[in-house]
């Protein structure tokens, strides 16, 4: 850019500015870089294409979460969610246009995957999240959580590149132990990420701690079973000593009596997880799965308690707008 700069016969430091205005200050067009003047505007906007992430569409719950359908500039959608609570205000970004894993109880594992969301682009959804935060609770956000639509770890390039713009301090500052990454379970890509020592949390979406219940709601099992994968989250803490979390969402009948209990607590023995989220089930129109009843939920949470495994019961936010776990689906607006 300093090159570029200087055969047009600018000074040097108009780069940094520039890089100060995509970096730092979020600009969405060159006409927003105010500090330079009007003709150098005109001339980078002759020149360059700022292909920004835009607001589409804003859904608001009655819990404070807030929606938002994003567009990018050739016309596809993707979602991303505010999640307030007392102490902290995540964002939920996405990381595919679509998901090609089709896990059988996520309504973006319904869509076709269309591509992956750039790493600028994912850039701008923590922006425009973080703009969102700001003027409806005067807060900047917390924490990121790659939890919406798409499986981070077949982007991986994209995912890590917006990471270390997001954490540079030339870009958001934001610190990598705010961030986490939540996969299927791809397990190469797990042991990758011990490989490239990357410094943000990890989550598996674990729902099933036996193969054969596991390879029915979610496909990537076949190819990425549970030995696989405990293998894979040793050698990623070995590497990195970074926090694992897994992801249980409870389905009634399916996955929520004591047996299921006790191989969940199994999985958890054999990899250093810190947590174990239990995830309420929030039904989608594709798929007939149901949510257990409060008492059957409070006997598995209460089994897992006995056996001194550290789990949390996560409810769910965002619900009356489709914004919970599982249901990002680029919903046409009611």
């Amino acid at each position: 850019m300093e090159q570029y700069f200087e055969t047009m016969g600018e000074k040097k430091f108009r780069a940094r500015q520039v890089w100060e205005w995509l970096w730092q200050k979020g600009a969405q067009s060159f006409a927003d870089m105010t500090n330079l003047s009007k003709e150098l505007r005109q001339k980078l906007g002759d020149n360059f294409t700022l292909p920004a992430l835009t607001i589409d569409a804003t859904q608001y719950s009655s819990d404070g979460t807030i929606k938002s359908r994003f567009k990018t500039h050739e016309g596809h959608l993707c979602e991303g969610v505010l999640i307030p609570t007392e102490s902290r205000y995540t964002a939920c970004v996405s990381s595919q246009i679509g998901c090609s894993l089709s896990c059988k109880f996520c309504a973006t594992g319904y869509i076709e995957r269309k591509r992956n969301i750039d790493a600028d682009e994912i850039y701008d959804e923590v922006v425009l999240i973080n703009q969102q935060c700001e003027n409806t609770y005067g807060k900047k956000l917390s924490n990121i959580v790659f939890m919406g639509m798409g499986e981070p770890l077949l982007n991986y390039k994209n995912v890590l590149k917006a990471i270390e713009r997001i954490t540079a301090q030339d870009g958001l500052a934001m610190s990598p132990r705010r961030i986490t990454v939540s996969t299927a379970g791809v397990a190469k890509m797990i042991r990758q990420l011990g490989d490239d020592k990357v410094r943000f949390k990890l989550a598996l979406s674990l729902h099933a701690a036996n193969d054969i219940k596991r390879n029915e709601i979610m496909p990537i099992n076949e190819s990425n079973n549970l030995k696989a994968l405990v293998d894979a989250l040793n050698y990623f803490y070995q590497q990195t000593k970074n926090e694992i979390t897994l992801e249980y969402i409870l389905f009634n009948d399916f996955n929520d009596s004591t047996k299921d209990a006790d191989e969940l607590i199994k999985f958890y023995r054999q990899v250093p997880a810190d947590l174990v989220n239990i995830i309420e089930y929030n039904p989608i129109d594709l798929a007939n799965f149901s949510k257990p009843s409060a008492e059957r939920t409070d006997a598995f949470m209460a089994y897992l308690g006995k056996a001194k495994v550290n789990a949390r019961l996560r409810r769910s936010r965002g619900k009356d707008i489709d914004a919970a776990c599982g249901q990002l689906a680029n919903k046409e607006k009611h």
